[in-house]
């Protein structure tokens, strides 16, 4: 296997996870634009087609019912990223960056993780999200990723 490691002369090593493929990438984009029931259709056939990508359990979270739906898929969803991260060469430490587009599922399920957990009260985990989100990028989430979640009472 080869490594998605690079070594930066600067800090501490970088991981990039492989992007999905073309296919689950249209059948998210669909997920998302499609509103409604039908959309979570869409999610369970994107599940059976790529059950340990991380953007396909976003995109399960993203078309959740409820809090507790949200939750329990980002957390999958952040839990396949740590496999795949760890299956690329990261040994718990070192930069996971946003602009790496293999990253983005496993960042916003982590991010949705983080505002799940605040609509939960579970503030220890909401924290722990957030702590964990600037220790993989310094460089902060990108403003369009957390504009995507609102306050509970506008859901």
């Amino acid at each position: 296997m080869s490594s998605n490691i690079s070594l930066s002369h600067s800090g501490p090593p970088e991981t990039r996870l492989p992007p999905d493929s073309i296919e689950v990438q249209h059948l998210v984009a669909q997920i998302v634009s499609t509103p409604g029931e039908s959309s979570r259709g869409l999610a369970a056939q994107a599940v059976r087609l790529a059950p340990r990508s991380s953007l396909v359990w976003w995109a399960c979270g993203h078309t959740a019912r409820d809090v507790v739906e949200r939750y329990a898929a980002f957390r999958v969803g952040y839990h396949r990223g740590l496999d795949a991260l760890r299956a690329n060469g990261w040994k718990g430490s070192g930069f996971v960056r946003w602009n790496h587009p293999g990253n983005v599922g496993f960042l916003r399920c982590l991010l949705g993780l983080q505002f799940a957990a605040g609509e939960l009260n579970e503030r220890d985990e909401e924290e722990r999200c957030r702590l964990f989100l600037l220790q993989l990028d310094p460089g902060g989430i990108p403003p369009d990723e957390v504009a995507g979640y609102s306050a509970p009472e506008q859901r």
